[in-house]
């Protein structure tokens, strides 16, 4: 196996600058130098990117920075003691210790585990001392080599914890004398390799301390061994110290639960300790929930700090993301329908009377295509039939969790029966999910508690929620949709123009981000009402379709119009954006956007503005929600969709070379300028 760690990636003693960014761009430099990385400003944007998300700074003087890069070409460690400390974001000061970890995009399992051993053994006080005193970095390098060797975690001696164990018990009054307390433990950090295993020790460690027996879950990269089922049983509390969901939450339901991000797990866990016996002790302490009402009350706990409209962004998007499937089967079993009977089968009752009257023995005119297309385009609209229950229901799901799904489901039906189309479907899917959650928080008799997930709940709320559409709200909004399919369905020349380039301005904007979203689903949730005489939404999705496209398509091709303004893995990330974009995945343009936003951005958006209103002025219409050029059948006047992507893809590549090329900005560091000592 590669050693992680030589000589020459060590600094001793050195000024790196006054800022983590200084101090990761030049560590990031050492790596490359030395071979592991192919490129420097690749890995820094990725470390920098990880450190922006949470502080790598623990107790002791000591920082973490770490990250996956597809730069890495092997698992490495970058180590340098500083003679000026820098600002990590511990609670305890600068820190003078620094510990670079470059793991490779697909680092191997053995690896990983060294990588998380040695963060473990960064809150070892022996170690660290031994840090800071060697005096060469051949002996720095031996220290880690040693560490990597032992074990994870010492066992406390057997005297330690009884002396632990007596004290604790002559604290709380002899209360220790039944045995010791337990607890369980989860941790849990985005990439799995240092803060995950550092909060598991020190919570094991500050346990100890007070005679507490605590066992933790490491869900991290190396893999994860479950807890043993008795073994939680048998805990008085858990503690998630995690910035990330737990995996298998619902083995500890019921238990007393302290909640908190990974790096308070490393910095304050004799606290976390505590609060957790205390927990075991209350009778009304939060407890990890079961489904229903209680996990709603806490997704409500965790998102005290959202706004509003953050939530109801968030209840929006859920709805509609579980509505995509419908619309994704049912508008390309419609598109196939078409394809093989024409769009006359939509007409009046064609399609039932075929179907009735008609089957593969006994084929209509002897015509297998049009039997078989009236198939596809029936079951496409049974499919698309559910569009506006399914995002009503699952918006209530978000709102109230599964109490809310039956209410939103038939509060959706409501608001289909009545002509209130996807604005009915949202109105009530809000409705249902907010009386169900207030449902939800009412106190009742254990008794009952059984019962209002699954009959109290959806049987109150879909009466109130779909009462109130049937008598106040249906009618309204029944008839701001008719005026809304009327107003889209006149659109031409100019008005459809400008509203093509809105739409593409949208899409390009954030490339997959809440105004992306929003664009999106306005195109997703009014599909449904398009037909063969009102193909105005129809146009809406190619537009919205097309002009996601072209963010990626234009960085891939900007890589080959000229490679020496992009790096290297931005040309690797270009390859794989040819793909992305022919598929309609925006997010491929990401990682140039997130190198470069003031050039990627603007020069995406004007691309996606030209597209957009190329797609409305020729009148191209989609009725697939997704899927790119690979659903060229399902779309109308395919070659002028194609058109209209190749000039923003071109629009916008041009744009950005220009603006690479032109508008210059500060240079990067590279290989050659980063000083190494050897």
């Amino acid at each position: 196996m590669t050693q992680l760690i030589t000589a020459d990636l060590v600094e001793l003693d050195q000024n790196l600058g006054n800022s983590p960014e200084d101090v990761i761009r030049h560590l990031a430099g050492r790596v490359a130098a030395n071979g592991r990385a192919s490129e420097v400003e690749g890995l820094f944007t990725d470390a920098f990117a990880r450190e922006q998300k949470t502080a790598t700074g623990v107790p002791g003087g000591i920082a973490i920075p770490h990250c996956r890069s597809a730069a890495v070409t092997e698992p490495t460690l970058a180590m340098a003691r500083l003679s000026q400390p820098v600002d990590f974001g511990a609670k305890d000061g600068p820190a003078d210790l620094i510990f670079f970890i470059a793991a490779p995009a697909g680092a191997d399992q053995e690896h990983l585990k060294l990588l998380s051993k040695l963060a473990r053994s960064l809150i070892k006080k022996d170690f660290t001392g031994a840090l800071r005193a060697a005096s060469s970095r051949e002996e720095i390098v031996e220290l880690v080599d040693n560490a990597l060797a032992d074990k994870p975690a010492a066992a406390a001696a057997p005297e330690t914890a009884a002396a632990a164990s007596a004290a604790a018990g002559a604290a709380s009054g002899g209360a220790a004398s039944a045995g010791p307390r337990r607890l369980v433990a989860v941790t849990a950090c985005p990439t799995g390799i240092a803060h995950t295993y550092m909060a598991a020790d020190s919570l094991v460690a500050a346990a100890k301390e007070v005679g507490v027996d605590l066992q933790v879950e490491t869900q991290g990269s190396s893999g994860a061994k479950p807890l043993d089922p008795a073994v939680i049983a048998a805990a008085d509390a858990v503690i998630f110290a995690v910035d990330v969901d737990v995996r298998g939450k619902e083995r500890f339901a019921g238990k007393p639960v302290i909640n908190a991000p990974v790096k308070r797990g490393i910095d304050e866990p004799a606290k976390m300790v505590q609060e957790a016996l205390d927990a075991a002790d209350n009778p009304r302490a939060h407890r990890v929930p079961h489904f229903g009402a209680e996990e709603q009350a806490e997704r409500e706990a965790s998102e005290k700090g959202e706004h509003i409209g953050q939530k109801l962004k968030k209840a929006l998007l859920t709805g509609v993301s579980y509505m995509i499937p419908f619309v994704a089967g049912g508008g390309l079993l419609i598109a196939l329908g078409f394809l093989l009977a024409g769009f006359d089968i939509a007409l009046g009752t064609k399609a039932n009377d075929i179907l009735a009257n008609n089957s593969l023995v006994n084929l209509p005119d002897g015509n297998l295509a049009l039997y078989l297309g009236t198939v596809f385009f029936k079951i496409g609209a049974l499919s698309m039939g559910f569009l506006v229950p399914a995002l009503a229901g699952y918006i209530a799901y978000a709102i109230a969790d599964r109490p809310g799904i039956a209410p939103g489901f038939v509060a959706g039906a409501v608001s289909g029966f009545m002509g209130a189309g996807f604005l009915g479907g949202i109105v009530g899917g809000l409705l249902a999910g907010y009386i169900a959650h207030l449902i939800g928080t009412w106190s009742v008799p254990r008794w009952l508690r059984g019962l209002m997930p699954v009959v109290i709940i959806p049987l109150l709320a879909s009466i109130i929620a779909s009462g109130a559409m049937f008598l106040f709200l249906g009618g309204p909004i029944a008839a701001i949709t008719v005026g809304l399919n009327t107003w889209l369905s006149g659109m031409s020349g100019a008005s459809a123009v400008v509203l093509g380039i809105i739409l593409g301005l949208m899409m390009c904007f954030d490339l997959g981000g809440p105004v992306n979203k929003v664009a999106y689903a306005f195109a997703v949730a009014g599909l449904g009402a398009g037909s063969a005489t009102n193909q105005a939404p129809w146009q809406i999705m190619a537009t919205v379709m097309a002009a996601g496209m072209v963010p990626p398509l234009a960085m891939a091709l900007a890589t080959v119009l000229d490679k020496k303004v992009f790096s290297l893995a931005e040309r690797e990330n270009g390859k794989a954006a040819w793909l992305l974009g022919a598929s309609f995945i925006s997010e491929g343009a990401i990682p140039f956007a997130a190198a470069d936003p003031l050039r990627v951005i603007p020069a995406s958006m004007v691309g996606g503005a030209v597209t957009g209103a190329l797609t409305m002025a020729f009148g191209v219409t989609s009725q697939a929600p997704h899927g790119g050029i690979f659903v060229f059948f399902a779309i109308g006047n395919v070659v002028m969709f194609i058109v209209s992507i190749l000039a923003g893809t071109v629009v916008t590549a041009i744009i950005v070379v220009a603006l690479k090329r032109w508008a210059a900005r500060k240079a990067v560091d590279t290989v050659e300028s980063v000083p190494v000592t050897v």
